[in-house]
């Protein structure tokens, strides 16, 4: 297990971590959380060994293998999925071992070299990297692409599933699905979900927390407090928790003053002198409960609307895209649907699909490819781009955004207007003059709020507008959606924003753009299946565009048989039916098992979380790898006879 014992760690002159105490069981999932710049990932850094602490003890199991996402841009000419193997570093050890031992003729070597190989899975490592690869977005011609070739964010990516190949003990993910769209980050909760070594989770994904974590540790004024449970059960109990702090406080107040009063009063009488000082050693003695200086919540609104155009768009055969060298690239076509006032929409849809390429179509940020798009009177948008944080002028200060703002767009604005509305954003003081390239990437995400608000939009383009935001801010913009008078049309990966603001999908997908029937537990059951089935490619290494019965399934159907042939094949569905009998009931068996071990799984990790006796967590840890082991092998024994039944049925 992990043990922090009166840990104190400095940064320059900041004082991270303060006698600050806590221990990590084996296999928990654990969601670090407290306020940006609290010191969370120094706390990564220290678990690493990248920072030494001043003073304490840090115990991490000397045999574990630690795993986490680098944060360097890679720069290599290797293909993407070569580069992912090389985060296994067990296999990348057994293979450098192999080649010393060939060079030097050592049979003996060789052998335990093959031993070594086979215990790291070498024989399907491959189809492993890219099943992970394919999870987080890449499509099958990127597979074995130049790293080189990506863009930032994918880049990111790569590191994020090289992170994830490594057979680590010890996981630690720093913010890992800021660079991830909706589809992705729902596989990378169900693979997160089957990890069974200990994972440490810094996010501000309220949903992402609570489907992963059973533990949360709060860093907090150089503290770390360990709460059992998940990210909203941490939120009950912190309450309860700072609830009874204050009437504590309060009640050594009381008792402070009353010691302080009689010290008054009788310090100078040499009859009670004696007394007196007793009570001042009493005071002195007393510990210090700290008044609860909760973080002063950030709560903001969008003004009225002047006016709310009724429809507010309308796109007739509309077609979004952009100009390249060879010519126009179309990815969203024959869009035909209509935008009312007060709507809220959320738009779902793989990466690459053409969600940003919409919104930007709609923000006038690029013209239509063809079609008509028709804005209803009065219309102004306020859109927040996923660049916008780039778009900001790095060498001026907030106040300069805003003055230059309500000169060039408007509404107009005297300085000291400007600067309490800012003071609303949490720009205060000589802050408002600080240069936008000092600040946070959370303050640079409030700027571009505060000057989306400034605008008084009738209708928000919101392309994930959450991805620099803290929890407590991604609160305040949730209210402030809801309470808007106006229409949202929102990207977002942050579920529990849409859910909470949206109450209706459109789906981009196949280049067209169509109302999703049904809500996000729809949507991301779709995408698991999804992701399933590009696992199983992965595994028996398909490497083509689509699988052989995709294409089967987009031929046109066979005209219906002649009379004379019904029976016949009423025959052979009864046969196909009578061979597939004994695959089916297998199949419902290992359902079965599967359930139960899965139950099984989540008690154990219940005990661990609530403190398991010392002696019975190393068998518990065992018990949890042999569940891991027989889930995998049951759902490769579940795809197979998938596989097979439906080579019976073809």
């Amino acid at each position: 297990m992990i043990t922090l014992r009166d840990i104190t760690l400095r940064r320059g002159v900041k004082v991270v971590l303060d006698n600050a105490s806590a221990t990590l069981q084996p296999g928990e999932k654990i969601g670090l959380v407290g306020r940006n710049g609290a010191g969370k990932s120094s706390l990564f850094a220290l678990l690493t060994g990248r920072l030494s602490n001043d003073r304490g003890e840090v115990e991490v199991p000397k045999h574990w293998r630690r795993s986490e996402v680098a944060q360097n841009m890679p720069e290599t000419d290797d293909g993407a999925t070569d580069y992912v193997l090389q985060g296994d570093l067990t296999l990348v050890a057994a293979r450098v071992a192999l080649a010393e031992a060939e060079a030097a003729e050592d049979g003996h070597a060789m052998a335990d070299a093959h031993a070594a190989l086979a215990d790291a899975g070498a024989f399907d490592a491959r189809s492993r990297a890219q099943a992970l690869l394919m999870g987080l977005g890449f499509k099958t011609e990127q597979l074995d692409a130049p790293v080189n070739s990506f863009s930032g964010g994918w880049r990111m990516r790569l590191q994020l599933a090289r992170a994830l190949m490594c057979p680590a003990e010890l996981m630690l993910l720093d913010e890992p699905t800021n660079h991830l769209d909706l589809d992705a980050l729902v596989w990378l909760e169900a693979w997160l979900q089957r990890y069974d070594g200990t994972l440490i989770i810094i996010s501000h994904d309220r949903e992402f927390l609570d489907a992963i974590t059973k533990v949360t540790l709060h860093l907090d004024e150089g503290k770390l407090v360990r709460y059992g449970g998940n990210y909203t059960s941490f939120e009950t109990q912190r309450a309860e928790r700072m609830v009874l702090q204050q009437a504590a406080y309060a009640k050594q107040q009381e008792k402070v003053a009353h010691l302080q009063k009689f010290i008054d009063r009788f310090k100078a009488k040499a009859s009670k002198a004696k007394q007196a000082q007793s009570r001042v050693k009493a005071l002195e003695r007393m510990e210090k409960l700290a008044p609860v200086l909760a973080s002063a919540d950030f709560n903001f609104e969008f003004r009225e609307p002047l006016n709310l155009p009724n429809p507010m768009l309308m796109f007739d055969e509309l077609n979004a895209g952009y100009r390249t060298d060879e010519g126009d690239k179309i990815i969203v076509r024959g869009v035909d649907r209509s935008v009312l006032a007060g709507q809220r929409i959320g738009i779902l849809g793989a990466n690459g699909q053409g969600k940003s390429t919409l919104v930007k179509t709609i923000a006038r940020a690029q013209a239509p490819m063809g079609g008509k798009l028709t804005e209803g009177k009065g219309l102004s948008i306020g859109y927040f781009a996923q660049q916008e944080l780039d778009v900001l002028r790095l060498d001026e200060g907030p106040l300069e955004h805003m003055v230059r703002l309500a000169r060039e767009v408007g509404p107009q604005g005297r300085e000291q207007e400007l600067r309490d509305f800012l003071g609303q954003f949490r720009f205060t003081g000589d802050m408002v003059n600080q240069q936008v390239g000092s600040l946070s990437g959370g303050e640079k995400a409030r700027l571009v709020l505060a000057m989306l608000v400034w605008q008084r939009p009738n209708l928000l383009l919101l392309d994930e507008p959450t991805n620099h935001l803290d929890l407590n801010t991604r609160e305040a913009l949730s209210l402030a959606l809801n309470e808007f008078e106006g229409t949202v049309m929102l990207v977002s990966h942050d579920r529990a924003l849409l859910r909470e603001v949206c109450d209706e999908f459109w789906l981009v997908a196949d280049g067209a753009v169509k109302p999703f029937d049904g809500d996000l537990d729809d949507y991301q059951r779709w995408l698991l299946d999804q992701s399933k089935e590009a696992a199983r490619a992965a595994k028996k290494g398909a490497a083509a565009p689509a699988p052989a019965k995709a294409a089967a399934a987009s031929a046109p159907a066979p005209a219906p048989a002649p009379r004379e042939d019904r029976k016949a094949s009423g025959q052979a569905r009864a046969k196909i039916a009578e061979q597939t009998r004994p695959l089916r009931k297998e199949m419902e068996a290992i359902d079965k098992r599967m359930h139960a071990l899965a139950a099984e799984r989540a008690e154990i990790e219940a005990q661990l979380a609530e403190g398991a006796a010392a002696s019975a967590i190393a068998e518990m840890g065992k018990r949890l790898k042999a569940i891991a082991d027989q889930l995998e092998a049951d759902e490769m024994r579940w795809l197979e006879l998938g596989e097979q039944i439906e080579a019976l049925s073809a």
